[in-house]
């Protein structure tokens, strides 16, 4: 195993140019993902002072005179962890409309700033915001992945590569936490995700939410996962509590809000009327799924029914992971039709351009495995201009108009 600090973050370069020209920049994402370390590499070599609001004694400062916390701070600063100081938004917003310097503070959060509307609403204009995630795979092989670019431009070559085989489950179930893949042994790198998860719960979760029922928040954790890459269904997450399903909802909410889970929102098109309007649930990362589950490298490759949905996830979050680097945003939705023809992953970059990726966990692929993404494309027309199935086979063949069989290692490999 690496040492964390070892791996590049190639999300350097957008916080880097974003303190050009913003006055606030906020870097949020799960604890433990690297976002301290990210934003100290780059704010210790300009100058920034940096003060964390998980010291209890810079909190209460904060807290009790959030106006004079603000004014009395170094010209350039790191804030780390302003979620738990809500009432310093007003204050930075106050001082950076009198001062409005581009790359005044630099901000981190491990709450989902998108599902806390008072805290972005009151930078608005005035903020960018920036997701880390954990790391990537292309992250771990320090290379800079071309994938999103090649789909996207239809520039798949036929060749050969090696398969992954059971690399593959190994991959998954390490997951992207800097922390555990520092351990010394998968079951060490298991046990730290369990306990990540217990003590995210019991700490930032129950701050939030002065909630009764916290003890339950880790077992619908492990039965999400079992729902990961498939249909949101809350009522199968209620079934086993005496709650109701607007409280399992709200619930899930949390969770999504310290990045626990992810919600897929259906893909929409005005020419389909038949189209499923659920969301798809994903875990947020696959290394935390699979310590829930208690399955290593080895159960994972034996158990093909865990293995696809696991699968789907992983390269859901990988390809979320490189878009955060890239210069266009891409959006993520996924699209299914009442016949039950479906595309897990639709990818649209500005308002003019699809692409789709399905996800296989055979090594084989077959002209039936297009079958979504001709429909996505006969849909789309000329805004669609890729789709792949990403499989754990050798070759990168072309199977038709702008569509192609691309081996799962291709996500993270510069051809």
């Amino acid at each position: 195993m690496k040492t964390p600090a070892l791996f590049p973050r190639y999300s350097q370069f957008r916080l880097t140019e974003a303190l050009k020209d913003s006055p606030v920049v906020l870097v949020h994402g799960p604890r433990q993902c690297g976002k301290t370390t990210l934003t100290r590499m780059v704010g210790d070599k300009a100058g920034y002072a940096y003060f964390s609001f998980d010291e209890e004694v810079i909190l209460r400062a904060a807290e009790a005179d959030p106006t004079g916390f603000v004014l009395d701070l170094p010209e350039r600063v790191i804030l780390d962890e302003i979620q738990r100081a809500p009432g310093l938004f007003v204050a930075i917003k106050a001082t950076v409309d009198k001062h409005r310097i581009p790359g005044r503070f630099i901000l981190t959060g491990s709450a989902n700033v998108f599902l806390v509307p008072q805290l972005s609403d009151s930078l608005a204009g005035r903020m960018e915001i920036l997701r880390l995630h954990p790391l990537a795979q292309s992250e771990l092989a320090r290379v800079q992945s071309c994938f999103l670019a090649s789909l996207f431009a239809n520039s798949f070559k036929a060749r050969s590569v090696e398969r992954l085989g059971p690399e593959l489950a190994a991959r998954i179930v390490t997951g992207g936490y800097p922390a555990a893949l520092a351990r010394s042994t998968p079951a060490r790198c298991a046990a730290w995700y369990r306990d990540y998860v217990e003590a995210l719960v019991q700490r930032d979760v129950s701050e939030m939410a002065r909630i009764s029922s916290l003890h339950v928040l880790p077992r619908l954790l492990s039965f999400a996962v079992g729902q990961t890459a498939k249909l949101l269904n809350v009522c199968d997450l209620a079934a086993p509590f005496q709650l109701s399903r607007p409280t399992i909802r709200d619930y899930v909410t949390l969770l999504e809000r310290v990045f626990l889970l992810d919600i897929l929102p259906p893909w929409h098109s005005n020419r389909l009327s038949r189209l499923i309007k659920t969301p798809k649930l994903h875990m947020g990362d696959t290394g935390v799924a699979c310590a829930l589950m208690g399955m290593d490298a080895h159960d994972l490759a034996k158990d093909r029914t865990v293995l696809g949905p696991l699968l789907e996830t992983f390269v859901f979050q990988e390809v979320r992971r490189q878009a955060e680097w890239q210069d266009k945003p891409i959006s993520f939705h996924h699209f299914r039709d009442k016949d039950g023809v479906e595309v897990d992953i639709v990818l649209e970059r500005g308002a003019q351009e699809i692409a789709g990726i399905e996800v296989k966990a055979s090594a084989t692929v077959t002209a039936k495995d297009f079958s979504g993404l001709r429909k996505l494309r006969d849909v789309s027309g000329s805004r669609f201009l890729g789709g792949v199935v990403l499989y754990d086979g050798e070759q990168c063949v072309h199977f038709g108009d702008r569509l192609h069989a691309v081996p799962i290692r291709t996500l993270w490999e510069t051809t």
